[in-house]
C-alpha cells in the first residue's frame, strides 16, 4: 500500500508528494550531468521562476500567520538567491535534484529521510500553532514555526517549505525519502507539472524508482 499523507483543510494549500527509494546510500549516489547542469537560472527547463509565484507561494505560507520574510522566507527562494551568486548548494543527487526542481519551479520542495520520521502517529499536513519551534540545523538553531503550513509525523513538524527540521533530514545513509511540492491552488496546475519532472529527473539517477503517494 502506498504512503498516506493526512492534511488538514486548507484553502490554498496544493500538495505534490512522492516516495524515493535508493538502491545505495545517499554518499554513494552521482549526480547525474542532466541535473547538475540544472543549476543555474538561465539553464533551459519545463518550468521557470516568476514575480507571480515568489507572491503566490508566500501567501500560502502567510495563511496561517506565518511572516515569510529575511531568514524565514521560503526554501524555493534561498535557491534562487544561492544561484545568482553562483553559488548553488550541490550535496548529493538526491538533494540536488530537489534543489535544481525548486530553483526553476519556484516552489519549495522538502526531502525527509523515512527511516528518520517518527510513524507512531498518521504524518499530517497542517497548520503549526503559535510558538512551535523545531531545531533545523547541526548547530541546534531553532526556527519559530507558528503558522506555518507543515508535514507532522508523531514528534512534531518534519519538513516545512521554509527549512527542514534537522531530526528527519537526509544523510549520508538515507535510502529512503519522502518528497513534499508546497504548492499552491493560486497556480492551477504548477504543483503537478513540478511533480511530474521532479520524478522523471530523480529518474534519472542511478538505481532510484518512486513510488505515489496518497493523500487523505
Amino acid at each position: 500500500m502506498p504512503l498516506t499523507l493526512a492534511a488538514d483543510p486548507h484553502p490554498l494549500l496544493d500538495v505534490g508528494a512522492f516516495v524515493i527509494r535508493s538502491a545505495q546510500p545517499c554518499s554513494a549516489l552521482a549526480t547525474p550531468p542532466a541535473i547538475s547542469a540544472l543549476a543555474a537560472l538561465e539553464a533551459p527547463a519545463p518550468l521557470a521562476p516568476s514575480d507571480d509565484v515568489k507572491a503566490a507561494v508566500r501567501d500560502l505560507l502567510r495563511h496561517g500567520g506565518y511572516k515569510p520574510s529575511g531568514r524565514s522566507k521560503p526554501a524555493s527562494e534561498y535557491l534562487a538567491a544561492a544561484a545568482a551568486k553562483g553559488d548553488f548548494p550541490r550535496i548529493n543527487a538526491l538533494v540536488d535534484a530537489c534543489n535544481v526542481v525548486s530553483l526553476h519551479s519556484g516552489l519549495p520542495i522538502s526531502l525527509v529521510d523515512l527511516d528518520r520520521v517518527d510513524a507512531s502517529a498518521p504524518l499530517t499536513l497542517r497548520v503549526a500553532p503559535p510558538a512551535t519551534t523545531y531545531v533545523f540545523n547541526p548547530s541546534g538553531q531553532v526556527i519559530d514555526a507558528g503558522g506555518l503550513i507543515c508535514l507532522y509525523d508523531a514528534q512534531g513538524p518534519t519538513g516545512t517549505p521554509v527549512k527542514d527540521a534537522q531530526r528527519t533530514k537526509t544523510h549520508d545513509a538515507t535510502l529512503v525519502t519522502l518528497a513534499i511540492v508546497w504548492g499552491t491552488r493560486a497556480l492551477p496546475g504548477r504543483t503537478a507539472d513540478t511533480t511530474r519532472w521532479y520524478r522523471a529527473l530523480v529518474g534519472a539517477i542511478d538505481g532510484a524508482t518512486t513510488d505515489d503517494v496518497a493523500l487523505a
